[in-house]
């Protein structure tokens, strides 16, 4: 299963690579729009930092025509970029034709099986379910997940499922049991997904106990 960082901050970036564990990064217009500077610069920055990860940047444009443009010049900007585009009908055409080009994209905003199965039978590569803005609503957003996993599984689909809009530890775990092929998260959760407590814990007991024999070179 592979990690994504959803965030636009180079330092949590820079701070959370060296574990070895990020795949990549997911972007958005929220997210880019806290950054200072020029997010195409911010992008490219991304991409250099992990040129064998999957980076997604979203889509601004809302007219299919223009969106379509807008999608080909992102995805020209580096080759491990995946262009995410709103699962909106009105965007339907225009995702058939960027897949046909074989531009890769990450469809965000997904929250039925039915968006799913409409984008699995167009052949994208990652469809985003969201799982918090579902629990926003109070709806358990977490049943959607493994009825796309059955769905995807049953008829063959290649489409991969990148759980998205994860909110605790808690949906991280279930996300990653449903069998999803990706998760992003955001950098507060990563931190608190690799720590535990009881290893802390664990540590300082073990710690304790060999400074009894006061040995100062071991092995």
């Amino acid at each position: 299963m592979k990690i994504f960082l959803d965030t636009a901050d180079i330092e949590h970036i820079k701070k959370l690579a060296v574990t070895g564990l990020i795949d990549g990064i997911t972007t958005n217009p929220s997210n880019l729009s806290s950054i200072k500077g020029n997010p195409k610069d911010r992008i490219l920055e991304i991409c250099r930092l992990l040129p064998h990860g999957h980076i997604s940047v979203e889509v601004t444009e809302l007219e299919p025509e223009k969106l379509y443009i807008q999608a080909k010049k992102i995805a020209q900007l580096s080759d491990n970029i995946w262009v995410k585009i709103p699962c909106h009908a009105h965007y339907y055409p225009v995702i058939k034709k960027l897949v046909e080009e074989e531009v890769k994209i990450n469809i965000t905003l997904v929250f039925t099986v039915l968006q799913a199965l409409m984008m699995c039978k167009l052949g994208v590569y990652y469809i985003s379910p969201f799982i918090g803005r579902w629990e926003d609503l109070d709806v358990d957003g977490m049943q959607y997940i493994p009825q796309m996993r059955h769905m995807i599984d049953f008829y063959g689909f290649e489409t991969k499922i990148l759980a998205a809009s994860i909110r605790t530890v808690q949906h991280m775990h279930d996300a990653l049991l449903e069998g999803v092929d990706a998760v992003t998260i955001s950098p507060e959760i990563f931190e608190k997904a690799i720590t535990h407590h009881l290893t802390d814990q664990g540590i300082e007991k073990f710690t304790k106990d060999w400074r009894r024999l006061e040995i100062n070179n071991f092995p």
